[in-house]
């Protein structure tokens, strides 16, 4: 029995050690990607075990619960060691929306879990009309004559307007300018002046005699 309790004493001892040996490098956050896209997440640390001891886990969003990921042709991992780092690589091919959830290296025969990637699986609005560049043009292209017709047309026959109102008045002024002289009979307007020159005239003659004919009057008194 004590033998049992050594051997146990002496795996625990060495799991913390190697808890502790492990030195994890920063992970990507969130990742997101579009539906039926690759994902590929990594998880990379230093002295720590041998990539083959490493398996990735899924904390589904929903659920909230952690499983392994299983492995196929669609979703495999790979490895890399570079400068005393080595790199575990998770790889989607076609992702599902199933498919997001929390992503994290578990180092096996310990408690050690990578920090993770979201991993968010979206699915991209569908276009009603899909239309070419060239006719994504065309309708710009007529949207900004309509825009201009739109703006010249009211502006056109605003002026027109105006310039019709002003002629109307003119009219008007003209109109009324004859109606002034109409029923005016030239030679009755002729022999009008003349009879006030003559009755001028004379009244003028009349003022130089009747003066003359005062002094004489004036002359002849003893």
């Amino acid at each position: 029995m004590g033998v049992f309790q050594f051997f146990v004493l002496c795996s625990l001892m060495g799991s913390v050690a190697s808890n502790k040996d492990i030195l994890l490098e920063p992970d990507r956050p969130f990742l997101r990607v579009r539906l039926f896209d690759r994902a590929e997440l990594e998880c990379c640390y230093k002295n720590g075990p041998a990539n083959t001891n490493v398996t990735w886990v899924n904390r589904f969003s929903y659920t909230g619960q952690m499983y392994p990921v299983n492995l196929s042709e669609e979703v495999f991992q790979n490895y890399s060691k570079s400068n005393g780092k080595q790199c575990v690589f998770l790889i989607l091919k076609n992702v599902k929306l199933t498919d997001t959830g929390m992503y994290q290296c578990h180092f096996n025969n310990t408690k050690v879990y990578s920090h993770g990637t979201y991993l968010q699986v979206f699915k991209p609005i569908e276009k009603t009309i899909n239309l070419s560049e060239s006719t994504k043009n065309k309708i710009l292209t007529a949207e900004g004559v309509l825009l201009l017709l739109c703006v010249v047309i009211p502006s056109a026959s605003l002026l027109f307007k105006s310039k019709k109102q002003n002629k109307l008045e003119m009219k008007k002024m003209k109109q009324e300018e004859e109606n002034i002289y109409q029923g005016l009979n030239l030679e009755d307007c002729c022999s009008t002046y003349d009879q006030i020159e003559r009755s001028q005239g004379q009244s003028q003659y009349q003022d130089v005699c009747t003066a003359m004919e005062e002094k004489e009057e004036i002359l002849e008194k003893p």
